[in-house]
């Protein structure tokens, strides 16, 4: 059973002091319905999210380091600036989500769907994104230094100066992707799938 309900959540948010955080740390919202409300900057490290629904929140420049949000829609959400180090989310549901320049080392994205998210300039070094339903995402100028982008769905994406320098993109699919200026110094590319659109990448 989750600890906090949507409604004690919304009470939070309407008394909070203007310029003031959010401190929800380490509370059980599995399941809980939170979609749409106005979370930014609010420190929810180490809570459970699993399974929650997080759509269209607002939680830009918000503390989620080591968060669980397997399986939660966090469809069209604003995660901009938001730190998601080591963070679980494994088989979420992030598509359309805007995570330009957030923190998400070391996370946990395996299964995920990022399809049409922006995550310009995010970091994401060392994250696990095998399987990750990538396709036509924004991922220019971002940070995926020994990602693991195993079997990734990279159809269309946008990595035009991106750094995967040491990333694993075994068997991933980069068809009509645009890796222009993209540095794959050290990238294990086995048995990737490319066409004759896909830009910047030449075997």
């Amino acid at each position: 059973m989750a600890d906090l309900t949507r409604a004690d959540v919304i009470k939070l948010t309407a008394i909070r002091i203007e310029g003031s955080k959010i401190v929800l740390q380490g509370v059980n919202f599995t399941g809980v319905d939170l979609s749409r409300l106005n979370l930014v900057s609010a420190n929810l490290s180490g809570a459970d999210l699993s399974r929650a629904n997080l759509a269209e929140v607002d939680l830009s420049e918000a503390d989620l380091p080591r968060v669980d949000l397997s399986e939660a829609d966090l469809s069209g959400a604003n995660l901009s600036r938001v730190d998601l180090f080591n963070a679980n989310l494994a088989e979420a549901n992030l598509s359309g989500t805007f995570l330009s320049r957030a923190n998400l080392s070391e996370a946990n994205l395996s299964g995920a769907n990022l399809s049409g998210a922006n995550l310009s300039r995010a970091n994401l070094s060392g994250a696990n994104l095998s399987r990750a339903a990538l396709f036509t995402a924004n991922l220019s100028e971002a940070n995926l230094t020994r990602a693991d982008l195993t079997e990734a769905n990279l159809y269309g994406a946008n990595l035009s100066g991106a750094n995967l320098s040491g990333a694993n993109l075994t068997g991933a699919n980069l068809s009509g992707a645009d890796l222009s200026r993209a540095n794959i110094a050290g990238a294990d590319l086995s048995n990737i799938k490319i066409n004759n659109i896909t830009k910047g990448l030449k075997l």
